[in-house]
């Protein structure tokens, strides 16, 4: 696997992925598992997040220069699965720009149709993570990609962060974008119609 693939081996993740994993799980239990291991892997995946310095601050004791995100961060949920993701991902990046993108899986091509955007004209950000819980194929994941390359980021500006990734669906991703950075944990079924109970 691509050494721009970073598998989360973390316990907490592994014990919310085996309860995310059961059938039987109900709707709210599912979000909650997906928040949790979205928060846990936000954090891993901002591990390098440009920092800048904040000079001129007072403590009760001295002054000193602190830290501050130094670029603008977009958070790109995939529709509908990413929404379960993105709150999370805000409570990391308050600030960040939400950028939806709409995208389905046709049944018989197997092929991303994209069904929405709510893309600027141009770039507000400089750093976007892609949040698409599920990486089956890989087709979703490589058109939400394209749309924000086609929007004027370069790959390397683009993370994506899912909660599980076939084989299959990463390779797909790293072989077409092997500039971008992927964060997942290692039967899902269909992550959207098990988050919204349709």
């Amino acid at each position: 696997m691509s050494t721009q693939v970073h598998v989360s081996d973390h316990p907490l993740i592994a014990t919310q992925l085996t309860r995310l994993r059961l059938h039987d799980l109900p709707p709210a239990e599912f979000r909650h598992c997906v928040k949790a291991i979205s928060s846990m892997l936000m954090y891993e995946a901002a591990r390098d997040v440009p920092l800048a310095d904040v000079p001129d601050l007072r403590s009760p004791i001295a002054a000193f220069t602190g830290k501050a995100i130094g670029t603008r961060i977009g958070l790109s949920p995939v529709l509908r699965a990413g929404i379960g993701m993105t709150d999370a991902a805000l409570d990391v990046f308050p600030e960040a720009t939400v950028l939806h993108l709409g995208l389905f899986r046709d049944k018989t091509s197997l092929q991303a149709i994209e069904y929405y955007s709510k893309l600027p004209r141009v770039p507000t950000a400089d750093l976007v993570y892609v949040l698409d819980p599920l990486v089956a194929t890989g087709g979703t994941a490589v058109a939400a990609i394209g749309m924000l390359t086609e929007w004027g980021l370069a790959p390397s500006q683009i993370k994506l962060v899912s909660v599980l990734g076939s084989k299959v669906g990463v390779e797909h991703v790293t072989t077409e974008f092997p500039e971008v950075e992927g964060y997942i944990s290692p039967g899902l079924g269909d992550a959207g119609d098990r988050m919204f109970n349709t």
